[in-house]
């Protein structure tokens, strides 16, 4: 985590949506590319794979920033690395869970910037990455509609 930041400060962001797709749907269009450019901040300029999962480098809003993504079992997990980007530390967890031929698909995501007035800068990042979960939950609605 860039700076070292402490989790303990850290804002968290659930969204949870059903989705008309099976898990076996979502996992054929889940990628770390669909994921970062639907959430609507970034634009996957480079990807590599890594003994971990991949390593996506993003542009957007003036900045680049580098986030390792894992894929798990029923989602994926990734995380903000570096000094650069948004955030001193992001880490965001994406499941599905098969239910009336669909599925319930849950983001849950902790965002810190490491600034000064920790309550309210974080409190204000929370609310920005509330949205970029909401696209991302939208986008991926859409994908597979």
């Amino acid at each position: 985590m860039a700076g070292g930041g402490d989790s303990t400060a850290m804002r968290e962001v659930v969204q949870t949506r059903f989705v008309d797709a099976t898990p076996a749907e979502l996992e054929r269009v889940l990628s770390p590319s669909t994921v970062l450019e639907a959430e609507g901040t970034f634009a996957v300029v480079a990807t590599a794979d890594t003994d971990e999962g991949q390593r996506v480098t993003a542009r957007g809003g003036g900045m680049e920033a580098v986030f390792e993504f894992e894929d798990r079992a029923d989602g994926l997990h990734y995380r903000q690395v570096g000094e650069q980007g948004p955030f001193e530390a992001m880490e965001t967890t994406l499941t599905y869970v098969a239910r009336d031929h669909g599925s319930d698909v849950t983001v849950r995501s902790s965002v810190g910037l490491g600034l000064p007035l920790a309550s309210l800068t974080d409190r204000i990042a929370a609310w920005k990455r509330r949205g970029e979960l909401d696209r991302l939950l939208d986008g991926l609605a859409d994908s597979v509609a």
